[in-house]
């Protein structure tokens, strides 16, 4: 389901009230009528924002459903205009408000068939450590590398460097952590 912000939701954002948390203000500014509430759920599941976070935002009349606000419509009608894949967007933020709110997340979780890029970097991350520490003096600046990495595209850019250093019969743990 794709989110917008109410005209009070603009208007607490802008003068920094509403009762909003650091962190759910935070949420609350991915929120532009362009991404779902999934992808917003996943870009800020690292500082702990849940779907009761943005029931909350809902409830406090911060956020609506894009197909019933009138900003809503005048995305529609523009995305249409342009022939982008924006009114495909729109259509199908309009055909979701008619669904309940829980159902339309739970359906795009579903979509994502898998784990989060989170999960498979959490899962990922000591199995890199343990190989390039195992490679001793050898793999030292792949492990400090290994170690800075933040994030999934980090340890995934990694993949290949410590796949030649290890082999791939011990590369094939760390490989199924990243990949599938």
């Amino acid at each position: 389901m794709v989110l917008v912000k109410t005209q009070a939701g603009q208007e607490a954002l802008k003068d920094r009230h509403g009762g909003l948390t650091s962190r759910q203000r935070s949420a609350f500014i991915l929120f532009d009528g362009k991404r779902s509430t999934g992808e917003v759920l996943a870009a800020t599941a690292a500082m702990g924002i849940t779907q009761d976070d943005v029931q909350a935002m809902i409830a406090q009349g911060l956020l609506e459903p894009l197909s019933s606000s009138g900003a809503g419509a005048a995305v529609a009608a523009a995305a249409a205009a342009k022939g982008s894949g924006q009114a495909v967007v729109a259509a199908a933020a309009a055909q979701a408000s008619s669904t309940s709110f829980e159902a339309t997340v739970a359906m795009e979780a579903v979509q994502g068939s898998g784990r989060s890029d989170q999960q498979r970097y959490k899962d990922a991350y000591p199995i890199a450590t343990e190989l390039t520490a195992g490679l001793g003096l050898r793999g030292f600046r792949l492990n400090l590398a290994v170690e800075g990495a933040g994030s999934f595209s980090d340890l995934a850019a990694l993949a290949p460097k410590i796949r030649e250093a290890v082999g791939d019969a011990k590369f094939a743990r760390l490989d199924k952590a990243l990949f599938d």
